[in-house]
């Protein structure tokens, strides 16, 4: 049984979600980036964010089943833009549990995918707790992901290097900029991947601001590497493991 990747397959992100608009607003560039160098993403979304980050529709008058349809519908047409396939769990949110079977379907998503990189949620957030619950289960799934005896579809994986991508209150659960992504070949496309978001149209404008700020401490971090454009874009990721490397940079 080999635990790794043929040499010629390509390399695989997977990204593991609790709403529909997560993956946009804080790993969109990392997606976009990724995709654009022919490597294959994969977005887990473990809920449509249909009870506590659809407020706008439930204004409006909408039904839980047309909720979940419109913010379905809003993750695909982003994921498209992206560049990235998206798996729906329709979890529920507002609570999102942890259950044995929601980590059973990623350990098996883990083995199927092979992911070079996992992105997710901060173990943190006082704010909405189905962000740790999430990260929780794709830390959990990617350690039983590697166990031979684990009874799931798939051979077993390695260990693939994890992110935590940055939350909307970050000095409140926790988070620091350890590593900044330049995003800025791509932002464009994240900007219209957030526009598909009209459910979360107030979080455009904020998570705009925040890429340019990100990009200014980029620069400031940036070393002897010249050249950056006047207006930088970047996002901000957190390590919960050691880096592995021969050489320091």
């Amino acid at each position: 049984m080999t635990h790794g990747k043929a040499p010629t397959d390509p390399r695989s992100t997977l990204v593991v979600t609790a709403h529909a608009g997560d993956f946009v607003w804080r790993a969109g560039g990392a997606i976009a980036l990724a995709a654009s160098r022919g490597e294959k993403v994969t977005i887990a979304c473990l809920t449509y964010g249909e009870r506590g980050e659809s407020a706008k529709a439930w204004r409006e008058g909408r039904s839980l089943e047309e909720i979940k349809a419109l913010r379905r519908g809003e993750a695909e047409q982003a994921a498209a833009t992206l560049g990235a396939e998206v798996v729906f769990f329709d979890a529920g949110d507002y609570p999102l549990t942890a259950t044995r079977e929601l980590t059973d379907r990623l350990v098996a998503v883990l083995r199927d995918t092979r992911p070079d990189v996992v992105l997710t949620h901060p173990l943190d957030d006082p704010y909405n707790g189905d962000h740790p619950a999430a990260a929780r289960m794709a830390l959990d799934a990617r350690v039983l992901a590697q166990a031979v005896g684990y009874p799931a579809e798939g051979e077993v994986i390695g260990a693939p290097p994890v992110f935590f991508f940055e939350p909307h209150q970050p000095e409140m659960c926790g988070f620091r900029p350890e590593v900044l992504l330049d995003i800025s070949e791509v932002w464009e496309t994240k900007r219209k991947a957030m526009e598909c978001l009209a459910a979360q149209r107030h979080l455009w404008d904020y998570y705009t601001d925040l890429a340019v700020r990100r990009g200014v401490q980029l620069k400031r971090n940036a070393g002897p590497n010249l050249g950056l454009p006047h207006t930088t874009y970047a996002e901000a990721y957190m390590r919960p493991y050691p880096q592995v490397t021969a050489v320091l940079a």
